[in-house]
């Protein structure tokens, strides 16, 4: 349990979440669309973790990373997914502080770990095409493990800062939070205390978060284009073009949705705006990340085959 400050005065003990419309006649239509959406989530994410786990083919650095970035997918959608559509059938959804707390701190890690994951693929894909002979000492068990347990823990403490200081504010003025989830920009804005130091330490956080991750993956394409334009066979170029089709498509979809959200103008910024954002890479990217990888890539597509030979 987060330990926050329990002498609140007149604090709040629960908070009411918007959701994503107040208009009644789309409730419905809306709550059937992302129970799909979350069920296509759930099972695809799933889904690739068992393959993973199971097929021998995929038993390589990529696909460890792979299973960790569904791990993750399926991780903040859950955490965010169910509470949302909650919104769609009751008139007011409620969630409890501590639940807020827990929420908010939940998703951080997920949603931190995921954009480090994401590099550490990029840096993958980079030592697969330009040191390919070394790519089994490079990408050893042991740096995987590396690779993914050090966003882990560093994604677990800076949550747990950016929560517990949030909640140690005093939230007085008003209890409705306007957005689907436990954020934190909509939550400082129904502090009634100062709110500049956590905003400052939210902002260096998301800025160095985002541009590290983008700069490693910025780095390493590059350097997989430089090598690829080296290639003299075309068919040699076109197999590592496709080794990091499916990777490139994910990270083009997942950071342009993140930039469009933290660079659109102060002037154009709104609640609205930022739900919208929310939802495609909260519900909808965890979604396409899974069918992405399926469609695109043949290795996930003959180990599907594999299973369900093997089932029947």
């Amino acid at each position: 349990m987060i330990k926050v400050n329990d002498t609140r005065g007149n604090q709040v003990t629960e908070f009411i979440l918007t959701g994503i419309t107040n208009h009644v006649k789309l409730q419905g239509p809306l709550f059937g669309l992302f129970f799909l959406n979350y069920v296509v989530t759930a099972l695809g994410n799933l889904g690739l973790i068992i393959l993973t786990c199971v097929d021998s083919h995929l038993q390589t650095p990529m696909y460890f990373f792979l299973r960790h970035l569904a791990f993750v997918d399926l991780g903040y959608s859950t955490v965010v997914g169910p509470k949302m559509l909650v919104s769609f059938i009751v008139e007011k959804n409620y969630i409890s502080y501590n639940g807020c707390a827990i929420q908010l701190v939940i998703f951080g890690i997920f949603m931190t770990s995921e954009v480090f994951i994401l590099s550490a693929m990029a840096y993958d894909r980079y030592v697969a095409i330009c040191k390919p002979l070394l790519y089994m000492v490079i990408m050893s068990d042991r740096m995987c493990y590396i690779f993914v347990g050090v966003p882990y823990i560093y994604s677990i403490i800076v949550s747990l800062l950016v929560t517990v200081k949030i909640f140690n504010l005093s939230f007085c003025d008003c209890n409705v939070i306007q957005h689907f989830y436990c954020d934190s920009l909509p939550l400082l804005s129904i502090v009634c205390s100062d709110t500049s130091e956590i905003g400052l330490i939210i902002m260096i956080l998301c800025s160095f978060n985002l541009v590290y991750s983008l700069l490693i993956i910025l780095v390493s394409y590059v350097l997989i284009l430089i090598a690829i334009l080296r290639m003299n066979s075309s068919e040699v170029r076109h197999k590592a073009f496709s080794t990091c089709g499916s990777h490139l498509t994910v990270v083009v979809v997942f950071y342009a949705t993140l930039l469009f959200m933290y660079l659109q103008p102060q002037s154009s910024h709104s609640f609205d705006t930022d739900k919208m954002a929310s939802v495609f890479y909260t519900l909808v990217i965890p979604m396409l990340n899974p069918l992405i990888y399926n469609l695109r890539n043949n290795e996930v597509k003959g180990a599907l085959k594999r299973v369900f030979k093997k089932s029947m």
